[in-house]
Protein backbone atom coordinates (compact mmCIF):
# COMPACT_ATOMS: atom_id res chain seq x y z
CA UNK A 1 0.00 0.00 0.00
CA UNK A 2 1.41 3.38 -1.00
CA UNK A 3 2.12 5.85 1.79
CA UNK A 4 0.06 9.04 1.71
CA UNK A 5 2.05 12.19 0.97
CA UNK A 6 0.75 15.27 2.80
CA UNK A 7 1.42 18.92 2.07
CA UNK A 8 2.20 21.08 5.14
CA UNK A 9 -1.03 23.06 4.78
CA UNK A 10 -3.10 19.86 4.94
CA UNK A 11 -1.99 18.97 8.46
CA UNK A 12 -3.86 20.71 11.29
CA UNK A 13 -1.53 23.07 13.13
CA UNK A 14 -0.75 23.29 16.82
CA UNK A 15 -2.79 26.52 16.90
CA UNK A 16 -5.89 24.57 15.82
CA UNK A 17 -5.79 22.82 19.20
CA UNK A 18 -5.06 25.95 21.27
CA UNK A 19 -8.75 26.62 21.82
CA UNK A 20 -11.62 25.50 24.00
CA UNK A 21 -11.86 21.66 23.81
CA UNK A 22 -15.55 21.92 22.88
CA UNK A 23 -14.73 23.97 19.77
CA UNK A 24 -11.89 21.65 18.82
CA UNK A 25 -14.09 18.56 19.30
CA UNK A 26 -16.71 19.96 16.91
CA UNK A 27 -14.18 21.05 14.29
CA UNK A 28 -12.33 17.73 14.31
CA UNK A 29 -15.44 16.11 12.85
CA UNK A 30 -14.94 15.38 9.17
CA UNK A 31 -11.15 15.64 9.40
CA UNK A 32 -8.84 12.85 8.21
CA UNK A 33 -7.06 10.72 10.78
CA UNK A 34 -4.02 9.02 9.27
CA UNK A 35 -2.05 6.28 11.00
CA UNK A 36 1.29 5.45 9.40
CA UNK A 37 2.01 1.81 10.18
CA UNK A 38 5.10 0.21 8.66
CA UNK A 39 4.66 0.94 4.93
CA UNK A 40 0.92 1.32 5.20
CA UNK A 41 -1.35 4.34 5.57
CA UNK A 42 -4.50 3.59 7.52
CA UNK A 43 -6.99 6.41 7.16
CA UNK A 44 -10.43 7.31 8.39
CA UNK A 45 -12.75 10.30 8.69
CA UNK A 46 -13.40 11.40 12.27
CA UNK A 47 -17.14 11.03 12.90
CA UNK A 48 -17.44 11.24 16.69
CA UNK A 49 -15.58 13.12 19.45
CA UNK A 50 -15.89 14.14 23.09
CA UNK A 51 -14.44 17.20 24.84
CA UNK A 52 -12.82 17.01 28.29
CA UNK A 53 -11.61 19.70 30.68
CA UNK A 54 -9.59 19.89 33.90
CA UNK A 55 -10.15 19.53 37.63
CA UNK A 56 -13.76 20.80 37.58
CA UNK A 57 -14.86 18.21 34.99
CA UNK A 58 -16.02 15.05 36.83
CA UNK A 59 -15.58 12.89 33.73
CA UNK A 60 -12.05 14.10 32.98
CA UNK A 61 -8.86 12.15 33.63
CA UNK A 62 -7.65 15.34 35.32
CA UNK A 63 -10.61 15.61 37.71
CA UNK A 64 -8.64 14.60 40.82
CA UNK A 65 -5.70 16.78 39.92
CA UNK A 66 -2.67 16.51 37.68
CA UNK A 67 -0.71 13.33 38.27
CA UNK A 68 2.07 11.67 36.33
CA UNK A 69 -0.16 9.74 33.88
CA UNK A 70 -2.42 12.69 32.98
CA UNK A 71 0.29 15.36 32.71
CA UNK A 72 -0.09 15.56 28.90
CA UNK A 73 -3.51 17.20 29.36
CA UNK A 74 -1.88 20.41 30.57
CA UNK A 75 1.15 20.30 28.29
CA UNK A 76 1.69 21.26 24.66
CA UNK A 77 -1.41 21.11 22.47
CA UNK A 78 -1.58 18.89 19.42
CA UNK A 79 -0.02 15.90 21.15
CA UNK A 80 -1.59 12.49 21.69
CA UNK A 81 -2.84 11.60 25.18
CA UNK A 82 -3.36 7.84 25.43
CA UNK A 83 -4.67 5.97 28.46
CA UNK A 84 -6.27 2.59 29.17
CA UNK A 85 -9.90 1.82 30.01
CA UNK A 86 -11.11 -1.78 30.39
CA UNK A 87 -8.06 -3.14 28.53
CA UNK A 88 -8.57 -0.74 25.59
CA UNK A 89 -6.45 2.27 24.71
CA UNK A 90 -8.23 5.62 24.37
CA UNK A 91 -6.79 8.05 21.81
CA UNK A 92 -7.11 11.74 22.72
CA UNK A 93 -5.52 14.89 21.38
CA UNK A 94 -4.45 17.55 23.88
CA UNK A 95 -6.51 20.69 23.27
CA UNK A 96 -6.93 23.71 25.51
CA UNK A 97 -6.47 27.45 25.78
CA UNK A 98 -3.06 28.66 27.02
CA UNK A 99 -2.29 27.59 30.61
CA UNK A 100 -5.45 25.48 30.80
CA UNK A 101 -6.15 21.72 30.82
CA UNK A 102 -8.05 19.72 28.22
CA UNK A 103 -8.22 17.05 25.55
CA UNK A 104 -10.53 15.65 22.88
CA UNK A 105 -11.30 11.94 22.72
CA UNK A 106 -11.64 10.49 19.24
CA UNK A 107 -14.60 8.13 19.67
CA UNK A 108 -15.12 6.83 16.13
CA UNK A 109 -13.85 7.08 12.56
CA UNK A 110 -15.20 5.98 9.21
CA UNK A 111 -12.42 3.88 7.62
CA UNK A 112 -11.48 5.02 4.12
CA UNK A 113 -8.02 3.59 3.40
CA UNK A 114 -6.09 0.53 4.51
CA UNK A 115 -9.28 -1.26 5.51
CA UNK A 116 -7.86 -4.75 4.87
CA UNK A 117 -4.95 -4.04 7.22
CA UNK A 118 -7.40 -2.73 9.83
CA UNK A 119 -9.41 -5.95 9.52
CA UNK A 120 -6.29 -8.01 10.15
CA UNK A 121 -5.67 -5.98 13.29
CA UNK A 122 -9.31 -6.30 14.37
CA UNK A 123 -11.23 -9.04 12.51
CA UNK A 124 -14.93 -8.24 12.11
CA UNK A 125 -17.65 -9.43 9.76
CA UNK A 126 -19.40 -6.09 9.31
CA UNK A 127 -17.39 -3.05 8.27
CA UNK A 128 -19.38 -0.61 10.41
CA UNK A 129 -18.23 -2.53 13.51
CA UNK A 130 -14.55 -2.00 12.68
CA UNK A 131 -13.91 1.46 14.14
CA UNK A 132 -17.23 2.59 15.65
CA UNK A 133 -15.95 3.09 19.17
CA UNK A 134 -12.86 4.49 20.93
CA UNK A 135 -11.43 1.08 21.88
CA UNK A 136 -12.30 -0.46 18.53
CA UNK A 137 -10.51 2.19 16.50
CA UNK A 138 -7.29 1.96 18.52
CA UNK A 139 -7.16 -1.81 17.97
CA UNK A 140 -7.86 -1.44 14.22
CA UNK A 141 -5.24 1.30 13.87
CA UNK A 142 -2.72 -0.33 16.24
CA UNK A 143 -2.59 2.63 18.61
CA UNK A 144 -1.19 1.99 22.08
CA UNK A 145 0.73 3.64 24.92
CA UNK A 146 3.91 3.70 22.80
CA UNK A 147 2.37 6.60 20.87
CA UNK A 148 1.55 8.66 23.95
CA UNK A 149 2.53 12.33 23.49
CA UNK A 150 3.36 11.91 19.79
CA UNK A 151 2.91 15.24 17.99
CA UNK A 152 0.00 14.90 15.52
CA UNK A 153 0.74 18.28 13.90
CA UNK A 154 3.86 17.03 12.09
CA UNK A 155 3.78 15.36 8.68
CA UNK A 156 6.48 12.99 9.95
CA UNK A 157 4.36 11.73 12.85
CA UNK A 158 2.98 8.19 13.07
CA UNK A 159 -0.46 9.76 13.56
CA UNK A 160 -1.56 12.84 11.64
CA UNK A 161 -4.81 14.80 11.55
CA UNK A 162 -5.38 16.47 8.18
CA UNK A 163 -7.91 18.81 6.65
CA UNK A 164 -10.81 17.47 4.64
CA UNK A 165 -13.70 19.05 2.75
CA UNK A 166 -17.13 17.60 3.36
CA UNK A 167 -20.56 18.78 4.39
CA UNK A 168 -22.50 17.30 7.29
CA UNK A 169 -24.79 18.11 10.19
CA UNK A 170 -23.46 17.92 13.75
CA UNK A 171 -25.37 16.14 16.49
CA UNK A 172 -24.59 16.33 20.21
CA UNK A 173 -25.33 14.53 23.45
CA UNK A 174 -23.91 14.02 26.90
CA UNK A 175 -20.70 12.01 27.00
CA UNK A 176 -21.02 8.23 27.05
CA UNK A 177 -20.06 5.63 29.63
CA UNK A 178 -19.48 8.00 32.54
CA UNK A 179 -21.07 8.30 35.98
CA UNK A 180 -21.02 12.08 36.40
CA UNK A 181 -21.16 14.65 33.63
CA UNK A 182 -21.23 18.40 33.20
CA UNK A 183 -24.54 20.00 32.27
CA UNK A 184 -23.18 20.83 28.80
CA UNK A 185 -23.44 18.32 25.98
CA UNK A 186 -19.85 17.56 25.05
CA UNK A 187 -20.17 14.56 22.73
CA UNK A 188 -20.36 15.47 19.05
CA UNK A 189 -20.99 13.34 16.00
CA UNK A 190 -21.85 13.45 12.32
CA UNK A 191 -25.59 12.89 12.08
CA UNK A 192 -26.63 9.83 10.09
CA UNK A 193 -23.12 8.33 9.87
CA UNK A 194 -23.28 4.58 10.51
CA UNK A 195 -19.78 4.52 12.06
CA UNK A 196 -20.86 6.60 15.06
CA UNK A 197 -20.76 4.43 18.21
CA UNK A 198 -23.96 3.07 19.62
Amino acid sequence: MEMILLYPEEVLSKEFYERDPEIVAKELLGKRMIRKLDKNSLEGVIVETEAYYGVYDPASRAYRGIKNYNKPMRKETGRAFIYNVHKYWMFNIVAHKPNRIGAVLIRAVEPTRGIEVMKKNRPVKKLFNLTNGPGKLTVALKINKDLNEVQVTSRESEIVIANNKMEFEIGSSHRMGIRKDLERKLRFFIKGNKFVSR
